[in-house]
């Protein structure tokens, strides 16, 4: 990527001075002076955007980082786009942050601007999860929500997510009309002068009334032996400590072992490499107090408490962690079952997924009858389908491989609390039975196919990597695979010109997605291999899903698994995408 470094510098040499505060200046000012040409460039290349989680990025000085004015910015336009979408109304907005560092404060800038600007806030008292601030949007009936979170990025990471008065994410239109406005917010335009009047702080009430919610979806009158279920917690120094313990408390779950020294909220995560669920390290000191206590099944959550892992004993009795693709296709199965028993099920229903997670959700949810609604990357698109719907089908649950699932739409974004309830009731209930979790995977697979994924991430970090991603896609696009593993490629899906093509006979067919950055092919035996660059980290994503019929018994399973794994093994090597 070409970089012009005197409009780097003309970018640069704005913040030395007003409106920008004193220290503020004398930072931008020593780096110019000391011609810090690479730091330059990285803080003023581009400013901040939104993507599919928002605004997320390193906090620091510069249009290319998380501080005052680039939150200020973000809100002073949000403001301007709230004012005009809703002339007369008396506007409300709620705010919730997360245990990273400066988040409080910055949640308050967020707070003042809006207020500034004539419009009322909720913020919350003291840090909450995220799936909190989705819900009290809606229970406080407010106009939008703001989150301030990096998720599961590293330490110096910080961010911003906006909501609708739905409780979902901005989708299109909202999206793309609050960036317009927030483009046309000079720094010197943004108000940052409070009035205190229209600033309100919440927490136990809506606490309480998320804790009710959360039980009512995420557990079921069927289920029996709660108190038996032996379940180790660790929130990985985030939010959900305020939460999922007393979540299952209140559902009856009783052996409750919390993983101690990483209960306290620390936004340095001083015991994990990456505070990422995803990642086993994260999840090492719960697994082995589990292992310590016989415990029956692990769960952790990210520090904004909307992701959760899983980890179950398997045949062999050794702890196992599940990757999100197993763990939401046991929770849509249970959730498909019990509406089932309850005969909740008459055709207007569905479940929702996304183009990258496993297809083993779809044939599930079609033997019930059932719809799945599958859409592009991000809860956002999941939330939208239950507004496009709302009225006309029920939504059920839905989720995503990244460790994101979503039980009913009381909240709309993934919610690891009520999904830590809905993999505990998963649990207490094949136990009473005399099988577990892990014994239910099996008989799933059994029963629909084994289906295995595997995610590669690579991480391009700066300017050359952005640059090396985009020529990975345009790789991709303009030579992309005739064959893969010996079967050939029968139909690829574009959607970033949301075009659909069979490779035989070249014919098109439009994608009735929104235009993303997603390449997607498909082959004769099954196999189906993605690729996108991430939307809130320096990376580009693989993901290879396979599947294959087996027959009864673990050894059956064993065997065909190892079959799968040299067959992903053999993709990953001749695609050339590396682990």
């Amino acid at each position: 990527m070409n970089i012009d470094y005197n409009l780097v510098l003309r970018e640069a040499e704005k913040w030395t001075n007003p409106p920008f505060d004193e220290a503020t200046r004398k930072e931008i000012s020593a780096l110019i002076e000391e011609d810090q040409r690479d730091e330059l460039i990285d803080r003023f290349y581009k400013s901040l955007s939104f993507g599919t989680g928002g605004m997320r990025g390193i906090m620091g000085n510069g249009i290319n980082r998380m501080n005052r004015y680039t939150y200020g910015r973000a809100t002073q336009g949000l403001a301007r786009y709230l004012l005009k979408s809703f002339p007369g109304e008396n506007i409300k907005v709620a705010i919730g942050y997360d245990c990273r560092h400066n988040s409080g404060t910055f949640a308050r800038v967020v707070a003042d601007v809006l207020t500034a600007n004539g419009i009322g806030v909720y913020l919350f008292k003291e840090m909450r999860p995220t799936p909190e601030l989705s819900f009290a949007v809606r229970h406080l009936s407010c106009h939008a929500g703001i989150v301030l979170t990096a998720s599961h990025n590293p330490p110096e990471y910080n961010g911003y997510k906006v909501y609708w008065r739905d409780g979902g994410q901005i989708v299109p239109p909202e999206d793309g009309e609050i960036v317009e406005e927030i483009a046309g917010v000079a720094f010197e335009d943004i108000r940052f002068e409070p009035d205190e009047s229209l600033l309100h702080f919440i927490g136990d009430e809506v606490d309480e009334a998320f804790w009710k919610a959360s039980v009512q979806h995420g557990t079921f009158d069927t289920v029996q032996g709660r108190d038996k279920l032996k379940i180790v917690f660790t929130s990985i120094h985030g939010t959900s400590i305020k939460l999922v313990p007393e979540a299952l408390r209140r559902a009856g779950y009783t052996d409750l072992h919390i993983v101690e020294e990483q209960a306290v909220p620390d936004g340095d995560f001083p015991t994990v490499k990456s505070p990422n669920p995803e990642e086993p390290e994260a999840m090492s000191m719960a697994i082995e107090l589990a292992d310590k206590i016989g415990a029956d099944i692990v769960l952790g959550t990210d520090p904004d408490s909307d992701r959760i892992a899983v980890g179950v004993r398997n045949h062999k009795g050794e702890m196992t962690l599940l990757n999100g693709n197993q763990s939401m296709s046991m929770m849509v199965a249970f959730l498909l079952k019990q509406w089932q028993k309850a005969g909740r099920l008459n055709g207007k229903q569905f479940v929702g997924s996304t183009v990258v997670s496993t297809e083993l959700v779809n044939a599930v949810a079609e033997s019930y009858g059932v719809e799945t609604k599958v859409g592009l990357t991000g809860f956002k698109w999941i939330a939208k389908m239950i507004r496009d719907y709302e009225g006309e089908l029920e939504f059920i649950g839905g989720g995503e491989e990244s460790f994101g699932f979503m039980v009913g739409d009381f909240v709309r974004d993934k919610d690891a609390v009520t999904s830590a309830l809905l993999a505990c009731e998963i649990a207490a209930e094949a136990k009473s039975r005399g099988s577990s979790f892990y014994g239910e995977l099996l008989a799933l697979y059994e029963q629909y196919d084994l289906y295995m994924e595997h995610l590669i991430a690579l991480v391009k970090k700066g300017i050359s990597g952005a640059a090396e991603i985009q020529k990975m896609m345009d790789d991709w696009r303009t030579n992309p695979p005739q064959e893969i593993d010996g079967s050939p490629v029968t139909k690829i899906h574009d959607h970033l010109d949301g075009t659909g093509r069979f490779t035989s006979g070249n014919k098109t067919f439009p994608l009735h997605t929104p235009k993303s950055n997603v390449l997607i092919f498909y082959t004769l035996d099954g196999t189906k291999v993605a690729a996108r660059p991430s939307g809130t980290e320096p990376k580009i994503k693989f993901y290879i899903s396979v599947h294959r019929s087996m027959g009864g018994g673990i050894e059956e399973f064993e065997k065909t698994a190892e079959q799968m794994k040299q067959k992903i093994r053999r993709i990953v090597k001749e695609l050339h995408v590396g682990d």
